[in-house]
């Protein structure tokens, strides 16, 4: 299915948020992910469907100045 992620067009097999990030290979901290400007919990990750569609955003945290 595509999805948004980042403004950027995806092609995903994801079925949850869980499944995504592990896909992503996102780090286990430092990441924030909302979907149509919803922020989801990391607890809810693994319940949180990923849709066709679905705008997505992706935050990552990193230390510099």
């Amino acid at each position: 299915m595509k999805v948004n992620i980042n403004n950027k067009e995806t092609e995903t097999a994801a079925k949850s948020v869980a499944c995504l990030a592990e896909e992503l290979q996102l780090p286990a901290k430092g990441v924030a992910v909302a979907i149509d400007n919803k922020l989801v919990a990391r607890t809810d990750w693994s319940t949180t469907p990923v849709e066709e569609g679905d705008n997505i955003v992706i935050i990552k945290a990193f230390c510099g100045g």
